[in-house]
């Protein structure tokens, strides 16, 4: 073992970290170390604080009290730009990488190699580029333009960017969220070799398996306070979840039966190339269908077929009985169909007022004769930030200020207010807290009270089996099996979502 490994001296130190949002306390006097070389695994359920710690030791949130020391020196964090320069670098759980722009371009943004006359060295900036990916083992061309990327290739060019800036300490925001199992092993490679050229890593998961293969030592936070450090060799998983867990799943998930009403939508040996396989699959008014599956199933290609955003090659869709042929996304919404897209952003315009993403999916009822009704789209837009305790300074904030749970819920308001009967989410709760979660969950209730029919996908298994009627489970593009809610434990929806059905 490398000395520096056996080191006593810390590269980061957080000392009684206190942070508060509106209504939240989400740091409670949390003290948080990392030494050199070492990976320092970070757990908690959404919510627990994990992210807000990274943010303010990452400068882009300040803290409200206590102290941080890198390499024994206290510093006053003020910006993320200050911190890349004491050596922090930080992939963020939401990605920050610029869609139009190309992979070599959002790697190098803000220290692009420059002539001697000032201009962009094109050909050097594309070089380095190459060899960077190379160095880490990720075969992405850095001439493709972020926006023609998938979100796991997109994480690997956000991890790359980090790793461009020489950071000492890296801060990894739940880095595997959107990588396979190749991937995840491709990464923990990248990280074994910077640990041997002692970067301090912080690790922040949700996921058990991963502490052993990769941690030194593991701390677990719960509403925002620090429950205990061990080292890996004591943390086996049933004293990390009592760690983490503290409570009853009941309160996260408030599921209300609701009785099932006709059927809104079916799906007969629905097929597109190399993607879906002949599915099968009926939804009633007032069902939460689940559908869950490892990353690559096909469960957001069935989203978007459905959506009339890919093309089907066989099969037929029925709403109401009726036989539907979606070919655009405005098809669907005249269908009355909604879709929450995996990637928050997607169907968001970030630079636009809150008031304005909330109407873009009602713009039809809101005009009267080509005219917006300004009286209409102001009563819409309050009476869903009052319900959905959406925390903006007021209706014309632009969207990108407002929090990753925030925007989330602005991405629900907008089809809540299109009056869609049939609403497919994509990993709803993905990245936000506990508080907007609980609130999310609500808020499928309300609808399917009121009969809206719900296929939600999502990778986070306690939550579909909460919260589904239902739970059909992919694999390889194909429906592998079905469960009634409570009939299945999670041991038994991943089997059939890794060797698909019997």
């Amino acid at each position: 073992m490398n000395a520096h490994m056996e080191s006593s001296a810390f590269l980061l130190r957080a000392e009684a970290v206190d942070k508060s949002f509106p209504g939240v306390h989400a740091l409670n006097k949390v003290d948080f170390d990392l030494k050199e070389g070492e990976v320092h695994v970070l757990l908690g359920e959404n919510g627990a604080g994990k992210s807000t710690l990274m943010k303010i030791v990452s400068g882009t949130y300040p803290k409200d009290e206590g102290k941080i020391f890198i390499n024994d020196q206290e510093v006053d964090l003020t910006s993320p730009h200050h911190a890349r320069n004491l050596g922090i670098g930080m992939v963020y759980q939401e990605l920050s990488l610029i869609q139009s722009l190309s992979v070599a371009e959002n790697i190098f943004l803000g220290s692009f190699p420059k002539r001697s006359i000032g201009t962009i060295y094109w050909s050097k900036l594309y070089k380095e580029a190459h060899k960077l990916l190379d160095d880490f083992s990720v075969a992405i061309d850095p001439h493709q333009r972020i926006s023609t990327l998938g979100m796991a290739e997109r994480q690997l060019v956000e991890i790359t960017k980090a790793l461009s800036m020489n950071v000492k300490i890296l801060l990894l925001d739940e880095p595997t969220s959107a990588l396979s199992d190749e991937e995840r092993s491709r990464l923990f490679d990248i990280i074994n070799q910077l640990q041997k050229r002692g970067v301090g890593i912080v690790y922040v998961s949700h996921r058990l398996d991963e502490v052993p293969q990769i941690g030194k030592r593991v701390s677990v936070l719960r509403d925002g306070k620090k429950i205990g450090t061990l080292p890996v060799e004591e943390a086996d998983e049933k004293t990390l979840i009592r760690m983490m867990v503290g409570r009853e799943l009941k309160e996260h998930f408030p599921k209300e039966e609701v009785p099932l009403g006709q059927e809104i939508l079916r799906i007969e040996g629905l097929t597109v190339k190399n993607k879906l396989n002949r599915l099968n699959l009926i939804l009633h008014e007032g069902e939460i269908l689940g559908i869950a599956g490892l990353m690559g199933a096909g469960r957001t290609e069935l989203a978007r077929v459905l959506f009339g955003i890919d093309e089907i090659d066989s099969g037929n869709i029925f709403i109401n009985d009726r036989q539907a042929k979606i070919s655009s996304p405005w098809e669907a919404i005249e269908l009355g169909l909604g879709y929450l897209t995996e990637n928050r952003t997607d169907g968001l315009v970030p630079r636009l007022s809150v008031t304005a993403n909330i109407i873009l999916a009602s713009l039809k009822r809101l005009c009267t004769m080509g005219f917006l009704r300004r009286y209409k789209e102001k009563d819409f837009s309050e009476k869903y930030i009052r319900e959905l305790n959406i925390h903006t300074a007021g209706l014309n904030q632009k969207l990108e200020l407002l929090s990753g749970g925030n925007q989330q819920k602005v991405a629900l308001v907008k089809w809540l207010c299109s009056h869609s009967k049939i609403m497919i989410f994509d990993e709803p709760t993905r990245g936000i807290d506990v508080g907007s979660k609980i609130e999310v969950f609500r808020l499928m209730n309300q609808l399917v009270k009121k009969g809206v029919g719900i296929i939600m996908i999502s990778s986070e298994l306690p939550e579909v089996m909460a919260m589904a009627d239902r739970i059909l489970v992919m694999c390889r593009g194909s429906l592998s099996a079905e469960f009634q809610r409570g009939e299945a434990t999670q041991e038994d929806i991943l089997r059939c979502a890794v060797i698909g059905g019997e």
